[in-house]
């Protein structure tokens, strides 16, 4: 989190700002931003769900066909 956190606070005034050439930064800092954002979504609600999923299914599996 604390990574994610700097690279996004480092990304922001090159997002926010003007002047010479932000055109172009901004096209690259915005898709960078949105890549922190969903990794770190994936990291800590998508994969723990699917493993809590996948632990279940077999747990559950196991207990059925002994």
């Amino acid at each position: 989190m604390m990574t994610v956190a700097a690279i996004i606070a480092g990304l922001l005034p090159i997002m926010l700002g003007g002047g010479t050439g932000s055109e172009v930064m901004r096209r690259i800092a915005a898709p960078m931003v949105g890549g922190m954002i969903s990794a770190t979504v994936l990291t800590l609600v998508v994969i723990p769900a699917v493993f809590l999923l996948w632990k279940q299914h077999g747990t559950g599996h196991n207990q059925e066909n002994p």
